[in-house]
């Protein structure tokens, strides 16, 4: 076996080795998953989750348990509260859903704007759902009893509300829930919300009793188990995000059921105390629920996983108030629960003060170029109307701010081809000794002012806003079902056409996505893909080296099977990217007297490989 085969058959093998290590690295994303949307008339007779305790007037921890006071309820006694749980309707303009009089709870939450997937007659996409249902997710509000108070004499999650004011929660109409503890203390409620996702819950207190008594408000956010539709991926976090004090936390579920036992919350816990401003949550790949306590009031941010019964929480506890007789105290905060759109997010952290608020979305370590980025492709989209065509409107923003290295690279590139004769004859001068040809190549370099170096700048350029965008396109919700033409009716999934069956002329179905077959069987944009590589490579004749002539021969391909699988929105910025590049060089090259022979380097690949076969 010669030495060239010895080298295909390598280059060969490594190709195959980076497609699969790439498949396992950034595996495709898996297809959404129909979750079973919770009734609206279930709620949580023992939500398995904290009243909270305090024995001094500090502030009470809330800890995962059954709720104090409250006795066991049977499995029966259980469902008869789900079923006769009265509800206050919720209707705005981005979402539905409804409120629980028992509790007071905060526990079914749909979005109006945003279906499980593009199939017609698709539901709307469930947020919160109550205690009972599948996954279980679900926000609690309360106060915490301190120093004159035992825990049945503030409201739990048991509690039964009554409705004061209000019929149903929607933008400008709050409504207000009241309890009498029947010892002097009346607890209300108000909560309101925005025509987006910001929920406001205003907590009072009303002393008419004979005695000071001291008590903390909280809030919780329960969830029962991890999300079913996990992407598991780990260029994307889910789990619990907070910023306290201006320091961004991102904490895994699996991070938080290593968690330590800490005796004062009775579970598994990590506090912190934030002093100006923070907030905490649950975020998902494009939902969030976040606690957001005002600003300027210290509070204490935990979060806490309850083994026993599989619930995370994360919890905002605020400072105890001491109340005396005659006197009362509201306490305001609010509750994000909603989609990561990043324009209703930017406006709550611009206007609405929640203190970088827009971390909150996942923009991972290139944040200082994925926060950019995204912001002109938000923009274009705005302006075009499209996504597709604003990814390719990025694409040209992107090679124009990088023309003047892009130029510098060809120029130099072209004043390299001029030199070829003179380096050919440096190397057949010096034969083999390779130091003698590199003094003489550097010194023919500095005479005619080239840096061979030069041309690998642009492509090092590219790497980090090839993964800024990937990031972008994967992550932000504003490509989650954005068509772009035809076929393409999601950017965010893979091309679904399919080789497979002839890109749907033949009557069956293409293989599911992220199969063996799927990889193998590609779709019509990453062919387009590669044949764009491959034509952008004829610009050049093919190095004379026979090592470095197969592994660009192989290159397009590889990258064809690399990227085959992913996102269709990023398979379509580089297929712009390729056809971009070889406009431009193409022009450069012209610019500098350079013609180069694209159908002539073609004819030559064609004909070598032809010969090659034949062999």
């Amino acid at each position: 076996m010669d030495d060239q085969n010895k080298n295909l058959i390598l280059a060969v093998a490594l190709s195959m080795l980076v497609i699969i290590g790439w498949s396992i690295m950034f595996p495709p994303p898996e297809p959404p998953q129909d979750a079973t949307a919770p009734t609206a008339t279930q709620t949580a007779a023992d939500s398995g989750t904290a009243t909270p305790t305090a024995d001094a007037p500090a502030g009470g921890t809330p800890v995962a348990d059954a709720p104090a006071g409250t006795p066991a309820a049977s499995a029966a006694e259980t469902e008869t509260a789900l079923a006769e749980a009265p509800r206050i309707t919720i209707d705005t303009p981005s979402v539905t859903g409804s409120i629980s009089l028992l509790g007071g709870r905060l526990d079914d939450l749909a979005l109006k704007d945003y279906r499980e997937s593009l199939d017609d007659g698709s539901d709307i996409v469930t947020l919160l759902s109550p205690y009972g249902s599948d996954h279980a997710f679900y926000a609690l509000y309360g106060w915490a009893p301190g120093a004159g108070l035992s825990p049945d004499a503030v409201p739990g999650p048991n509690t039964l509300w009554t409705l004061e004011q209000g019929e149903t929660l929607a933008p400008g109409s709050p409504v207000t829930l009241a309890w009498n503890n029947g010892a002097g203390l009346t607890f209300r409620r108000e909560i309101a919300v925005d025509d987006k996702f910001m929920f406001t819950i205003t907590q009072s207190v009303e002393n008419t009793g004979a005695n000071t008594v001291a008590l903390a408000p909280y809030g919780i956010l329960a969830r029962h188990g991890t999300p079913p539709d996990m992407k598991n991926f780990f260029i994307l976090h889910e789990g619990v995000v907070g910023m306290a004090d201006g320091e961004l936390a991102e904490i895994d579920y699996d991070d938080i059921a290593d968690y330590a036992i800490d005796p004062n919350e009775g579970a598994r816990a990590d506090v912190t105390r934030v002093q100006e401003a923070g907030w905490i949550g649950f975020t998902d790949h494009y939902w969030m629920a976040t606690l957001i306590p005002q600003a300027g009031n210290a509070f204490k941010s935990v979060t806490k996983f309850d083994d026993r019964r599989n619930i995370y929480q994360t919890e905002t506890v605020q400072s105890t108030r001491e109340l005396a007789s005659g006197a009362q105290v509201a306490v305001q905060s609010r509750l994000f629960a909603g989609a990561k759109e990043w324009a209703a997010i930017r406006a709550y952290e611009k206007d609405g003060g929640v203190v970088k608020f827009l971390d909150s979305i996942d923009w991972g370590w290139f944040f200082f170029l994925t926060k950019p980025i995204f912001a002109v492709l938000h923009w274009l989209n705005g302006l075009i109307g499209n996504m597709g065509w604003a990814i390719i409107g990025l694409t040209i923003v992107i090679k124009i701010i990088l023309f003047p290295l892009a130029y510098k690279s060809y120029a130099s590139m072209a004043k390299m081809r001029e030199l070829q004769p003179q380096m050919e004859k440096i190397k057949e001068q010096a034969g083999d000794d390779r130091q003698k040809m590199q003094q003489e190549m550097m010194a023919l370099y500095k005479k005619e002012k080239v840096n061979p170096a030069s041309g690998c700048l642009p492509i090092l350029l590219q790497i980090p806003i090839f993964f800024s965008l990937y990031k972008v396109i994967f992550v932000t919700l504003e490509l989650r079902h954005a068509p772009w033409i035809g076929w393409i009716r999601d950017l965010s999934a893979p091309d679904p056409s399919s080789l497979f069956n002839l890109f749907g002329l033949l009557p069956w179905d293409g293989p599911a996505p992220g199969s063996i077959l799927a990889i193998v069987f590609l779709g019509i944009m990453p062919i387009a893909l590669g044949v764009s590589m491959w034509l952008q490579q004829k610009l050049n004749p093919a190095p004379t080296d026979p090592v470095q002539k197969q592994i660009f021969a192989w290159m397009p391909w590889v990258f064809m099977f690399m990227l085959g699988s992913f996102a269709s929105g990023l398979v379509l910025y580089w297929i712009a990217n390729n056809t971009i590049t070889f406009i431009q060089q193409y022009a450069i090259m012209r610019s500098h007297g350079y013609k180069p022979d694209v159908f002539g380097n073609i004819r030559e690949s064609l004909s070598r490989g032809a010969k090659s076969g034949d062999k």
